[in-house]
């Protein structure tokens, strides 16, 4: 029985293609039953990292960890990757599509149905599963790609891009299973640049920019280490600064539509910046200013 807490562990990756340097010196974990995000700009090294950790290249140095083992080929058949290049043969009916991939999978031909006819269901497209792949929208190849992704039942799920090409009910459809990926115990790594999708499925967040891991950690405190201490109130009354701001500051304010932004130049003082304004006006509500991913994501490749 494997006790590692972790489905991956990257230790010290380098890849090079000729003079450039795609990965210089990765290390990263990522924690199993997680949505991990692997984030970064074009050209950054998350595809060169994808394609080491699913064998279709190989690191020129380091290594990885796959469940607490050495990465190996034994491991492919518990690895499922969505790449962000689809390829599909168009001739061929959705269902003779799939039935081929499940074989290269090593799935037997009564399995394989099953488990299809599963997944057709759950993704509401089984009144299309004898049309041509070329007749499909391209949300419904898109479909039949994450089938092809998951039907085999990995216990690590690489998903580049899941969500192109769908329109926000589709999507959501998506988003659904991955969700349900994590509660059989399953762990999913996220490549994308919408960010939307990152603030609502993911956990663990790693940045990579220019072959490099600049940041990565639990999502909840990196939006935390970039807070500005900054709060958005609404309230009913006059807000009229006095000599008792030593501690924080007044960034702007709005007498008549009752908003104002306050910042906090002492973390320690919000207490007392709470009593201040509760002897000025009446709060109607108090938030704290958080950045979003997409916002830290900026900051950070600036």
């Amino acid at each position: 029985m494997n006790l590692s807490r972790n489905q991956v562990e990257v230790i010290n990756l380098v890849k090079k293609y000729h003079n450039h340097l795609a990965l210089d010196q990765i290390n990263l974990s990522v924690p199993k039953g997680s949505i991990f995000a692997l984030l970064g700009p074009n050209g950054a090294g998350k595809t060169s990292l994808i394609r080491i950790l699913t064998q279709i290249i190989d690191a020129d140095s380091g290594s990885i960890k796959f469940d607490g083992e050495n990465l190996s080929p034994r491991h492919l058949s518990k690895i499922g990757y969505l790449p962000e290049e689809r390829g599909l043969y168009k001739k061929m009916s959705a269902i003779e599509q799939l039935l081929y991939l499940t074989k290269l999978r090593g799935l037997n031909s009564s399995d394989a149905k099953k488990n299809l006819n599963t997944w057709f269901e759950k993704l509401s497209i089984s009144d299309w599963k004898h049309k041509k792949v070329e007749d499909l929208s391209k949300g419904m190849q898109q479909k039949l790609q994450f089938i092809a992704t998951v039907v085999h039942d990995p216990t690590f799920i690489i998903l580049d891009e899941p969500f192109t090409g769908f329109d926000p009910i589709n999507a959501g459809i998506i988003k659904r299973e991955i969700v349900n990926f994590i509660k059989e115990g399953k762990t999913v790594l996220l490549s994308t640049h919408r960010m939307e999708s990152v603030e609502e499925l993911c956990d663990h967040i790693c940045f990579i920019n220019n072959a490099k891991v600049i940041l990565q950690g639990f999502k909840s405190v990196i939006k935390n280490k970039f807070k500005h201490n900054t709060f958005q109130l609404t309230y009913r009354g006059e807000l009229i600064p006095d000599g008792n701001l030593s501690d924080f500051q007044i960034v702007n304010k709005d007498d008549k539509k009752g908003t104002a932004q306050i910042q906090l130049l002492d973390k320690t003082k919000k207490n007392e910046m709470i009593h201040w304004l509760n002897q000025k006006i009446d709060i109607m509500t108090f938030n704290e200013d958080v950045p979003s991913i997409n916002d830290i994501f900026i900051n950070l490749i600036n």
